[in-house]
């Protein structure tokens, strides 16, 4: 069992931390109290306490957001960083980076949270509410939604009346026909966003500006119309049938790649997958395979050209196909860039010799992590898993190593500053 004595008043931010920390570690290792009454006392002293630490995490996030911080470690955006080196889910991290974004407007907010007379779910809400609102009606609305926590209603009940804030400022300001926040990027630009179910499936949402409407209505009207008198399925169910022929290119062959055994297709029960690793059933798999085709995929010498040697600088499509499969996301550990979206990279660097454009001297990366590999060499540590497919891993700067916080993310605590790295030019 470790001591720890601190002078509270004397003790550096730092040195308050790891006193907290080593306080966690003992804590986290004790069994809960067998009475049920004293675990409830206990869990509302915790919770009160970890909502004042919530303050001060507030304030370093914030601190690292305003000075970019997080890209000299290797992390494209704070929420990467808190979502990879962190493990929060995006929710969370998001949803800290707004309070630590707003605590700045937020005075009665933030002294009530870090004196624990606040909780953080309630910190959260409100800081949500006013992000997109001026300055004056910031705080206007802090005053009214605290006033709202005060008369005991939930968080639930004071992020709904958050909203009706802005539904009134916006028909105050004759904005009230203005579209939602995800709209609010302008009518000119087209977006689209999914966002995948629990059973493998995505909803999916978006705006089409006019010319790219008239494309989807000139492309998908004429194939969602009523099959035949029997066809009972509504507009909604005969546009996502017509714009799944579209993307898989109808009679044509498309570009779905089914991984699988040859034993599945002529009648096997071992499941499939998808590039991104989704597994499908094996019927599943033999109807995309007869709807769409399947594209060959040879991962050693022979009819596709898989090596390409030093002759040639750019990875062939048939190389990018392979490279999807290996690699549903980019190599950079804790980035979740799909492989789809990746650039493919020279391991070693082509520029210098060392890489050639072969099978197994590729990976794909992301943009920004294609671009940090190549101006932050010393900080990617690069190795191989058992089935042979690139893993990169960030290290943090040479400045940091062996401090405090200069350890890696969790499940690779502690890299040694004296950590081998392979250099490289992109």
């Amino acid at each position: 069992m470790q001591s720890v004595t601190v002078e509270l008043g004397a003790a550096s931010t730092m040195e308050l931390v790891n006193a907290l920390s080593t306080i966690a570690t003992e804590l986290a290792q004790r069994e809960a109290p067998e009475s049920a009454a004293a675990c409830l006392e206990l869990t509302e002293a915790l919770v009160t306490a970890s909502d004042m630490q919530e303050s001060a995490l507030a304030g370093f996030i914030g601190r690292v957001d305003a000075a970019g911080e997080q890209a000299r470690w290797g992390y494209p955006s704070v929420q990467a960083w808190l979502r990879s080196r962190l493990g929060m889910r995006d929710s969370r991290a998001k949803e800290r980076l707004t309070l630590a974004r707003q605590r700045h407007r937020l005075p009665e907010v933030r002294a009530q949270l870090a004196s624990g007379d606040l909780s953080y779910g309630y910190a959260t809400t409100v800081a949500d509410s006013v992000a997109r609102l001026d300055d004056t009606d910031c705080a206007e609305a802090e005053t009214t939604l605290l006033d709202f926590v005060d008369q005991g209603f939930s968080a639930g009940k004071v992020a709904a009346f958050g909203r009706r804030i802005r539904d009134l400022i916006a028909e105050r300001d004759d904005t009230e026909d203005a579209p939602d926040e995800d709209i609010k990027r302008g009518y000119d630009k087209s977006w689209l966003t999914t966002t995948r179910s629990l059973d493998g499936g995505r909803y999916v949402k978006g705006w089409l500006n006019p010319e790219d409407a008239s494309i989807w209505d000139g492309t998908l009207a004429p194939l969602a119309k009523p099959a035949g008198p029997d066809d009972r399925r509504d507009l909604a169910e005969r546009t996502a049938a017509a714009l799944s022929s579209v993307l898989s290119g109808g009679h044509k062959a498309s570009k779905v790649t089914v991984i699988c055994d040859l034993d599945t297709l002529t009648g096997g029960n071992t499941p499939a997958r998808l590039t991104d690793g989704s597994p499908i059933p094996a019927a599943q798999a033999r109807r995309i395979a007869l709807a769409a085709g399947v594209s060959p995929l040879l991962l050693g010498r022979g009819n596709t050209p898989l090596y390409l040697g030093y002759r040639e600088r750019f990875a062939s499509a048939a190389q990018r196909q392979v490279l999807e499969t290996l690699y549903p996301s980019c190599s950079v550990r804790g980035c979740e860039v799909p492989g789809t979206l990746c650039e493919v990279d020279h391991v070693h660097g082509w520029a210098l010799g060392r890489s050639p454009t072969d099978i197994d001297q590729l990976a794909l990366t992301c943009g920004w992590h294609n671009r940090f590999k190549h101006t932050n060499p010393d900080q990617i540590q690069i190795t191989k898993d058992r089935d042979g497919r690139y893993i990169y891993r960030l290290l943090p700067p040479a400045d940091a190593r062996g401090s405090a916080t200069g350890a890696g993310p969790p499940g690779n605590i502690g890299y040694p500053p004296d950590t081998p790295t392979l250099d490289w030019a992109a």
